[in-house]
């Protein structure tokens, strides 16, 4: 039989070693353990583990691939993630709100089977076959992904000492859950989240079992391994920093326990702490940082060319991207030009039309019942304005240059934009936008009608142009910015959006371009295109103004989608998403765990909770029945089977009220006897008994909505109907 692994949590341990070591005197160190003399197969054996390890992983590579090629169009959001693959195999610039690791793996898959990129994924149930897209092959990366991920479930109960049964009903579980397999058989980032999330646990494990070997290459080694896991955990999604606060949390109470004068394995000099802390920062906050920025380089170096992301950056930006539409088409814009202004966010051009606002809105408020400014989506002449200087004095062809003031014509009405302390329609915090007459505009309203041109990231006296230049139009007197949003106005104003002066100028909401410069005709020498050089930013430039951009727009994705579940129904599974419907052959694929396993295991961790709370309420009275190697909450099926078939002490080692009570002492520090020992002087029948019974139960339910999981074979009303439990909104049911 091999030597058992150290538990990677200990208690009850006297505190009596004078040996600086860093393994707690309790702990049995790997070299003194006895080795064993030969891998005869034996109850939990190391055989036994590997043989149980390689069936598990066999029968996950089976139900990830089982027709993986089914169906053969386009399922949810592959809609995304396909298409961001096909833009970096055509090295065409893209924005995504998540980090580019998971979808630079889908485009090395890509560029491995020799994929162009042509097909760009526009709509659920486009053909892959008419299309010639290797869909197969990008489906296998995640369905890889997927099966070692049980394999790593298995190695992380193996790693920390469990019984061979708790290693198998854990690992089980993942592998018939349908949730898992439904989402690591599509185009998808949840599988290399996930798998990344399970290698940093695992390799955490390691680390913290070689404690007792500190600064070692192999310490060394699953350091470094867990922040390069922990690294592709925030790279793929921002939800992997959960991940970072599980391993980080360990690490601290390390790092506590490090820094305790009394600590069982004798106490640290300042420096020698200095140096463990400063070797988990490094290899635990700085590397992975440094690997975080790697693949935003890749990302960088890829996306040479100019694509659907332009409009997401600045100017700047683009102009280091090659075939920039937006950067060729721009032109000078010189005053009394005709000029049309377009709100980067919303698309809607700054209009007026000769209505007034009314006397009084629906709260009361009264208004300047000046002639109405507002947002219209469409390009028409009442989007027309001309930019007159401040001054009458410029000469025609003069060039409008950043922060310099100027006045907007309305040429449909013959009035001037202006903006006064009255309250927007919808906002009484923010200004009124409206317009006044030339003569008002000149005598009494002449500060109310000037306008500073401030463009973004913009230096002094750089020229204003035409669509690359992102500006935002400030009031001179009040230093408010013109600002709109997407609530349309009542019907008064044909349900228009409101423009106002917004007294918050920073949010890049505020942000406007100009369309277009209508008085230059398009054979204009103004218009030539000349060639321009691709010009280059520093990368971290590049990549404060991407993290910008991403953080920002993802604050911005407050609207729930209709099918939408909440964190309180995930433990209980109270309902699934719909991801793909055949109406023809009535097939469908519905993502949905498998409600055996998440209810069982929902209820067990509540168990475990009950459990341990008891268990320090023992603690108390001097009863330590509970075992403790290390414990991963989504494991909690296989501790809790640990617990219940091996709750006694060890005949070696005398109890906690033995001891307290003085009838029996220890006579050497405690060495943990782990579960595969205690099995091999025990029959292990009811464990595997109650595995059985789990797996069995698991199975059922996973053989039981397999159609939903795989989307084969079409189901009858019937047959539909017998799976709608609680709220699983599912197809053909009628």
């Amino acid at each position: 039989m091999t030597s058992p692994q150290g538990s990677l949590r200990q208690r009850n341990v006297p505190a009596s070693s004078k040996k600086k070591s860093d393994a707690p005197v309790d702990a049995a160190p790997l070299d003194r353990v006895e080795k064993p003399k030969s891998k005869k197969r034996g109850p939990g054996s190391e055989w036994d583990y590997k043989i149980a390890l390689a069936i598990i992983t066999l029968l996950a590579f089976v139900s990830r691939f089982w027709g993986i090629g089914h169906p053969n169009e386009v399922v949810f959001d592959e809609v995304h993630f396909g298409k961001f693959a096909s833009y970096y195999l055509e090295r065409t610039y893209f924005f995504d709100v998540h980090p580019p690791f998971g979808k630079l793996l889908f485009a090395l898959m890509g560029w491995l089977v020799g994929y162009d990129g042509h097909f760009h994924f526009e709509n659920i149930g486009d053909s892959y076959i008419a299309n010639k897209v290797p869909y197969v092959a990008f489906r296998a990366m995640p369905a890889l992904l997927g099966a070692l991920t049980v394999s790593v479930v298995f190695l992380i109960m193996w790693e920390s000492a469990y019984s061979l049964p708790a290693c198998v009903v854990a690992a089980g579980l993942v592998l018939l859950d349908n949730a898992h397999i439904g989402q690591t058989r599509l185009i998808l980032l949840d599988a290399t989240l996930i798998f990344a999330m399970a290698c940093s646990l695992l390799c955490y494990i390691k680390f913290y079992k070689l404690r007792h070997e500190p600064f070692s290459r192999k310490w060394w080694k699953w350091l470094i391994l867990t922040g390069f896991a922990l690294s592709c955990d925030i790279s793929v999604k921002y939800v992997g920093l959960f991940a970072f606060v599980t391993i980080g949390s360990a690490v601290v109470i390390d790092l506590w326990d490090l820094l305790n004068i009394k600590r069982p394995g004798g106490t640290l000099t300042l420096q020698e702490f200095a140096l463990h802390f400063a070797a988990r920062a490094a290899g635990l906050i700085i590397l992975p940082f440094l690997f975080y920025l790697f693949w935003f380089q890749v990302h960088f170096s890829i996306l040479s060319r100019s694509g659907p992301g332009d409009d997401f950056m600045t100017p700047e930006f683009q102009e280091t991207l090659s075939d920039n539409v937006m950067l060729a088409n721009s032109i000078n814009i010189d005053y009394y030009d005709t000029i049309t202004i377009q709100h980067k966010e919303t698309k809607t051009f700054l209009h007026s039309h000769d209505a007034k606002y009314p006397l009084r809105y629906d709260d009361g408020r009264v208004s300047s019942q000046g002639q109405q400014v507002t947002g219209y989506p469409f390009n028409d002449t009442n989007n027309y304005w001309q930019i007159l200087p401040a001054v009458d004095d410029h000469k025609l062809g003069h060039h409008v240059r950043n922060h310099e003031l100027v006045r907007l014509r309305h040429l449909v009405t013959d009035t001037i934009l202006m903006s006064h302390d009255v309250a927007s329609p919808y906002h009484p915090t923010n200004q009124e936008f409206t317009t006044t007459t030339i003569a008002d505009a000149y005598g009494s309203r002449i500060n109310d009608t000037l306008f500073e041109i401030r463009i973004e990231h913009g230096k002094q006296n750089q020229e204003f142009k035409s669509v690359s230049s992102h500006f935002k139009l400030i009031h001179y007197p009040s230093k408010v910015a013109m600002w709109t949003h997407t609530k349309p106005l009542p019907d008064w104003a044909h349900k228009q959006q409101e423009i106002n002066g917004n007294k918050q100028i920073g949010p890049s909401s505020n942000v406007w371009l100009v369309e277009d410069v209508p008085s230059v005709p398009e054979d204009s020498p103004r218009r030539a295109k000349e060639e321009r050089q691709v010009k280059s930013l520093p990368f971290l430039s590049k990549w404060f103004e991407l993290q910008r951009a991403m953080f920002w727009h993802n604050s911005q994705l407050t609207s729930s989608h209709p099918y939408a579940s909440q964190p309180y129904q995930w433990p209980f599974l109270l309902r699934g998403v719909s991801f793909w419907t055949q109406n023809e052959t009535r097939e469908q694929i519905y993502f949905l765990g498998n409600p055996i396993g998440w209810w069982l295991s929902s209820s067990l961790l509540a168990v475990y909770v009950g459990i341990v709370l008891a268990d320090q309420v023992s603690l108390r009275r001097g009863i330590d029945a509970l075992d403790h190697p290390h414990l991963a909450s989504t494991l909690v099926v296989g501790s809790l089977l640990e617990f219940v078939f091996n709750a006694e002490p060890s005949a070696e080692e005398p109890s906690y009220q033995e001891v307290a009570s003085g009838k029996k002492q220890r006579t050497g520090p405690r060495r943990h006897i782990s579960a595969r020992e205690r099995f091999a002087g025990q029959s292990m029948v009811p464990a595997w008994i109650a595995c059985a019974v789990i797996l069995a139960l698991t199975f059922a339910g996973w053989y039981f909505f397999l159609p939903l999981t795989y989307g084969h074979p079409g189901l009858s009303v019937e047959q539909v109907q017998r799976r709608k439990w609680l709220g699983y909104d599912l197809h053909f049911a009628k």
